[in-house]
């Protein structure tokens, strides 16, 4: 899958660095998937990762510390993360419309 801002990522585990490790992980297993429908994730990344409208998903990551919510468009095997953070700050969204 081709991953649109890893930059995000980066900037989120420069802040938090225990995240740096599992964000990391998430990253090489993402880049060298080919995602074809939601249940390949499923498949995948099990119970730690759910769906909402819009073909988002909603990993939790580093045991549930944080949360990464991208917006995937399968029929060109690309990425876009559209939020990271803590999951305080998770708490105070709207995951459909991020």
């Amino acid at each position: 899958m081709q991953i649109i801002a890893k930059r995000a990522l980066r900037e989120f585990w420069l802040r938090h660095p225990a995240a740096e490790t599992p964000l990391k992980l998430w990253y090489a297993r993402a880049a060298r998937a080919r995602w074809l429908r939601p249940s390949d994730l499923r498949a995948q990344f099990g119970s730690t990762v759910d769906f909402v409208a819009g073909n988002r998903a909603i990993f939790d990551i580093g045991g549930n510390k944080y949360r990464l919510i991208v917006k995937i468009d399968y029929s060109v095997s690309l990425v876009l993360i559209r939020f990271i953070g803590l999951h305080s700050a998770y708490d105070r969204i709207d995951p459909t419309t991020i």
